[in-house]
């Protein structure tokens, strides 16, 4: 006879049908499969695209499909479909035109060729925002983005998650907060985080993180779903742990030794 006060007998758990058994696995293998078929079928794409734009270049004799036709003795009815040829090509090109720049002759017909460009009315203005974007992204001594960062946008008390890119100069540090350090922040959108808002902020109103940015862009690009894994303890922080369990033993301590008296 059962009483009130016994313990409730554990209820069963419902069996799964053979769908829902089907569609779990199928959601399990798909989670698996997404990210490697995408990231393959990017650079695939990428590197069709970098050859069709490179090949066309090179004589019809030298392209790989033909060379392996020669090569093996085969019909040219066969067709191979080599990718990574015009890559090679690319990278090689982009080697030689870099080492030449470096040198005396390459900066005279750089600057020479910008100059010609400096005359040109609509030419002028796309050369020169593409240079500054280029220079920026892929010559600049700093890398851009090293740290994420908490701010109050767009009002008091909503938070946003953003990228601390450079220290405010010039007229927009005169003229925001003369008193202060500005700097900007690239607060991203979701799910595409290569467009956002540009923004200014005191350094005192900046909460940098602990995250790395690569945590912070997936948290933004999975809209919060995907949170980075819990940070390691450095040395500071193990330091100041064993410190707070030191305490706690001796006040245990004292109460023990307060009881027994």
């Amino acid at each position: 006879m059962n009483t009130p006060f016994d313990p409730e007998p554990p209820q069963p758990q419902p069996r799964r049908s053979i769908v829902a058994r089907l569609r779990a696995s199928f959601l399990t293998g798909l989670v698996v499969i997404a990210p490697v078929g995408l990231t393959i079928w990017l650079i695939w794409s990428v590197i069709g695209w970098i050859d069709g734009w490179t090949l066309p270049l090179v004589p019809q004799a030298y392209h790989p499909d033909r060379l392996i036709q020669d090569f093996f003795g085969l019909d040219r009815s066969v067709q191979f479909n080599v990718r990574g040829f015009g890559v090679i090509i690319f990278l090689v090109f982009t080697v030689i035109i870099g080492w030449m720049a470096k040198g005396w002759i390459g900066r005279s017909f750089i600057r020479f060729g910008e100059s010609l460009v400096e005359r040109t009315p609509v030419v002028r203005t796309i050369y020169s925002g593409i240079k500054q974007i280029s220079e920026t992204i892929f010559a600049q001594s700093e890398r851009s983005f090293e740290t994420a960062c908490l701010i109050e946008y767009p009002r008091r008390g909503i938070w946003a998650l953003g990228f601390i890119s450079t220290t405010a100069k010039g007229e927009i540090a005169a003229k925001s907060d003369p008193s202060g350090e500005m700097i900007s922040v690239f607060v991203p959108t979701t799910p595409n985080p290569t467009s956002g808002f540009l923004l200014f902020f005191p350094r005192k109103d900046v909460i940098e993180l602990d995250m790395t940015v690569e945590d912070a862009a997936k948290l933004v690009i999975s809209a919060g779903l995907v949170y980075p894994p819990k940070r390691p303890l450095t040395s500071d922080d193990q330091s100041v742990t064993d410190l707070l369990d030191k305490v706690d033993t001796v006040e245990q301590e004292r109460r023990t030794s307060l009881t027994d008296r």
